[in-house]
């Protein structure tokens, strides 16, 4: 039986993998196209901001239930 916290952890490795894979291809074409380099670092920036707030929306989350378990 699946449960919250399993759909959760699986949300959160795919949001790892995602923003992972998204800024590993955005610093490549970054070295690649020059001519396209400030669109790249861009899209690289907001790929950890992107990350960042998806981690701390977790962290929330999980202060929350600590909480109200207690």
């Amino acid at each position: 039986m699946v449960t919250i916290d399993d759909i959760s952890i699986a949300v959160i490795s795919l949001i790892r993998i995602g923003a992972v894979a998204r800024f590993i291809y955005c610093t490549v074409r970054l070295s690649a196209a020059e001519e396209e380099s400030t669109q790249y670092r861009k899209r690289a920036k907001n790929t950890v901001i992107f990350y960042i707030i998806a981690e701390s929306i977790w962290q929330i989350k999980d202060l929350i239930l600590y909480y109200y378990k207690s």
